[in-house]
């Protein structure tokens, strides 16, 4: 018996929604990447994007756990000598709450160009609305 290799071509995509509403960031985030990655489908393959798209909604009622709202930082860097700038993760998810969604997401995939093709199915909003009605998603439960 022969393994079976999906084709790009052959994937039907389907639509997801999630409700970010009160789970944990870890969590949630884990569960989107092993969607956009394809994983939970028979037909999956290492080296092909068979993941489906996935639209998070209230993104800014995401809960943390423990200490991280002023523990955990958040780093960027200018690239220029002194300059790293720090941002508290409370502050970041008052800010631009869709931001840490995408980043914890983004660590969970795979770091090539078939990890920047899957991270590109995802959408992230920070209320209980969003633009894509058109697409019928459905609501993946977690």
């Amino acid at each position: 018996m022969a393994t079976q290799s999906a084709k790009a071509s052959e994937i039907e995509r389907k639509w997801y929604v999630v409700d970010a509403a009160g789970q944990p960031l870890g969590r949630l985030a884990a569960k989107v990447a092993h969607i956009l990655r394809g994983k939970h489908r028979p037909e999956f393959t290492p080296h092909v994007d068979t993941g489906d798209f996935v639209v998070v909604t209230n993104a800014a009622q995401i809960r943390l756990t423990g200490n991280k709202l002023d523990a955990k930082l958040y780093h960027r860097h200018s690239g220029y000598p002194g300059g790293l700038s720090s941002e508290s993760y409370g502050n970041l998810l008052g800010r631009k709450p869709e931001f840490v969604i995408e980043r914890a997401v983004k660590g969970m995939l795979p770091k090539n160009s078939l990890g920047r093709q899957m991270f590109r199915k995802l959408k992230v909003y920070s209320d209980g609305t969003h633009p894509h009605v058109a697409q019928k998603p459905e609501p993946f439960p977690l």
